[in-house]
């Protein structure tokens, strides 16, 4: 009887235990449906309407996502109640780098504004979410299994943009947003305030937010201050406004409280923010791509760049600063991919992969109904990604190699001046505008700009394009340029680099004076692009066509299936740049046999790291004085200082700078990473070793208050003793 009382309660726990603990990126919206017991019961102490309301303020008014509201590219969160928002210090890295000069250089030295006239604009828009709204039934209204999938992404598309005009038209203020679900088994719309005036308020040196560099990143034990601070600026009335001496900082309806109680074993943590993307429903076949093709590629064309990069910047302090956020942008992937196909492998994702789809087969296969609608799900997989295999890397190299050429990139974004000088009537206003624009843009572009380096880039980059890929995937431009010069890339890139407009900003200039479209046509790096791209979408995506159609049919089916298959299972949907929200507990781990890894790293790891003759880990002195003297103030616990703390929170790109918030509502720390053992994630998330790593908050008000001397800001904040 025991025995069977016993077995009961294995498979009832089985049973509602439907995700990994920690595991899954929750719709802010459906907390209360899903998740709000089992959050509860772990340690939140608030109520649903406390995290998500569109009535009343909540949790969800203080979460911002930074860059384009379709697609951002960091998260931030509000610490006071004029508008002073935190995030790491790489999701600010490239807007202080803009700002800095070899004489003021705020990435070497750190910056602080004392008052609200020394915050400076930064080069950004962040974006604040007020409601969201399940669209589904208007979006697929009508359509079934049987809808052919061009009918149906033409229905899909036209009613989805038809949602976001009519949004935008009862609300001029808000930007509106639809996405798919599920690949498109559910669709969302979502409702913005979009705020372009941003000012730079602080950050530390990059001695301390990026300390251990390339080396430490995505590794666990770290010891990084990866924070920086900006504020939102509205217009008298509280609204989003452009860049104004007149605007004034934005009163938010919420902001996080600061919590320097610290975190203990166990804790319950939640974190909100806007993760880019996952991939969790990739099937073995995506994943055997990923592991054999593409990500090999991609390492070896970032590599490639990254050595070319760190070639040039060690000639001059000026070149080092200019290509310091882009050197940051290329490594931060190299190494993830790196990561990512190792513990595919490690973890025999594709093994997983497989036992799970031949175990949904035989669900399907076993009911006719299903069998009809599902039969050639699998089937269908395996002819698409057979056809993919066949180009993975043609369009893997366009991205990575051509579009990762500056000049060949910068020269494409004249494309649409082409097509206005182009047209039968040439509209000269347009025109006008458009050359404006271009010349605007000029500045910024070159003042980040070191033309040796790109040559050098141009020339890898173009013999590894040729070289790496079959002629028959190649334009007949390329491949007779190759011929002409006898494979020297060097002396093609020295060609283009002699001839091409886009090499500065004087020939820029010039040739926006007096534009004309035969010498924008006839420029060797425009042209070339141009006959790479042409190529590309003329001759390559036809075919590729008919095989996208096959997998999106072949994966919103098989997702689909899976929900029907396992109907008492909480699913979520992968990640796509809107709001989630995972909630976990502070925890520690065990990497591999007899290793293990305490949940709290202190600034003594910082001390035992350093190196001076490492630009990686160096300590400033300010920072090693405080070590010495042990003054923490009232951040420190027990005579030591905590610095970064582990979670099980499941996070990706773009939740960089998220809020880790306890159970009360409080801001206990900045999300900014995820660990070495577990960067398979994205695809297969793994419970006893995925991890997040956090700034502890009281790091942070250290630097600020104690090593800064910035009190200004701390003031600002509802600090939680």
């Amino acid at each position: 009887m025991l025995k069977k009382i016993v077995l009961s309660a294995v498979i009832l726990s089985l049973l509602s235990f439907n995700v990994k603990a920690g595991e899954g990126m929750w719709i802010p919206m459906l907390l209360k449906k899903i998740n709000y017991d089992e959050m509860k019961e772990m340690g939140l102490q608030l109520t649903p309407e406390q995290l998500y309301s569109v009535n009343h303020s909540s949790i969800k008014d203080a979460v911002i996502s930074l860059g384009n509201p379709a697609r951002n590219f960091c998260t931030g969160e509000i610490i006071s109640s004029k508008g002073l928002f935190l995030t790491n210090h790489h999701c600010g890295y490239s807007s202080v780098q803009s700002l800095s000069t070899t004489e003021h250089n705020y990435l070497e030295d750190g910056y602080w504004a004392r008052k609200l006239e020394d915050e400076m604009p930064a080069d950004f828009s962040i974006n604040i979410l007020q409601r969201m709204d399940d669209v589904t039934a208007v979006v697929l209204k009508g359509i079934n299994y049987n809808t052919p999938e061009d009918e149906r992404e033409k229905l899909v598309a036209m009613r989805m943009d038809s949602l976001k005009k009519a949004a935008e038209e009862k609300d001029t203020m808000i930007t509106a947003v639809v996405k798919e679900f599920f690949s498109g088994n559910e669709y969302y719309i979502f409702h913005f305030l979009v705020f372009s005036d941003i000012r730079f308020v602080g950050a530390p040196p990059s001695s301390v937010g990026k300390y251990g560099g390339d080396t430490d990143n995505w590794m666990w034990p770290r010891h990084t201050g990866d924070f920086s601070m900006f504020r939102i600026y509205a217009d008298k009335n509280n609204n989003p406004a452009p860049y104004s001496k007149d605007n004034v900082p934005y009163t938010p309806k919420h902001y996080l409280p600061v919590s320097i109680k610290g975190v203990k074993k166990d804790d319950f943590a939640m974190i909100f923010g806007f993760p880019g993307s996952t991939d969790r429903f990739l099937t073995s076949y995506g994943v055997k791509l990923a592991t054999d093709m593409n990500q090999p590629a991609r390492v070896k064309i970032r590599r490639k760049k990254l050595d070319l990069y760190e070639e040039g910047m060690e000639k001059d302090e000026a070149t080092k600063l200019a290509y310091s956020a882009k050197h940051a942008q290329v490594s931060n992937y190299w190494k993830y991919f790196i990561g990512q196909t190792a513990g595919l492998k490690r973890l025999k994702i594709y093994e997983k992969k497989k036992a799970e789809e031949e175990e949904f087969m035989n669900w399907v296969n076993a009911d006719a109904g299903r069998k009809e609608i599902y039969g050639n799900v699998m089937k269908d997989f395996g002819s698409a990604y057979a056809t993919l295999s066949k180009y993975d890397l043609v369009a893997t190299y366009l991205g990575e190699a051509v579009y990762g050429t500056e000049i060949l990139a910068y020269s494409r974004s004249f494309a649409a001046l082409d097509g206005l000088l182009s047209a039968e009537e040439v509209n000269d206003d347009q025109v006008a505008a458009m050359t404006a624009s271009l010349k605007s843009a000029a500045e910024g572009h070159f003042k980040d700009y070191n033309a040796e380096i790109d040559k050098n880039v141009l020339k890898a980059m173009l013999e590894m394009y040729h070289e790496d890929l079959p002629e028959s995937q190649q334009p007949k431009m390329l491949i007779d340029l190759v011929h002409k010069n006898k494979h020297d890339f060097g002396k093609i890139a020295d060609a283009v680099f002699d001839k091409s407009i886009f090499v500065s900003k004087e020939r820029v200039d010039a040739f926006l004076e007096k534009v004309n479209l035969k010498k924008l046509q006839n420029d060797p790096a425009y042209s070339l692009i141009s006959a790479i791209r042409s190529y590309y979408f003329e001759k390559i995506v036809p075919e590729l066509r008919p095989t996208y159609e096959k997998l999106a049919t072949a994966q919103r089916l098989f997702i689909d299936g899976l929900r029907k298959e396992h109907p008492d299972k909480k699913y979520y949907p992968n990640a796509n740049s809107t709001m989630r929200v995972t909630y976990g507990k502070v925890l520690d781990y065990y990497p591999k046999d007899a290793v293990y890894y305490n949940y709290v790293t202190t600034l003594e790891g910082v001390m035992e790291k350093e190196d001076p003759s490492n630009p990686e880990f160096i300590v400033p002195e300010k920072l090693k004085e405080l070590y010495e003297k042990k003054d923490y103030g009232r951040y420190g616990e027990n005579g030591k200082l905590v610095v970064n703390f582990l979670t099980t929170n499941d996070i990706t790109g773009g939740n960089s700078g998220s809020p880790v918030i306890n159970g009360n509502g409080e801001l206990i720390g900045t999300a900014f990473d995820g660990n070495w053992e577990a960067m398979s994630g994205d695809i297969a998330f793994e419970p006893d070793l995925q991890r997040t790593i956090s700034v502890d908050i009281r790091y942070t008000l250290f630097i600020i208050d104690k090593y800064a001397g910035a009190t200004n800001l701390i003031e600002e904040m509802t600090i939680v003793e």
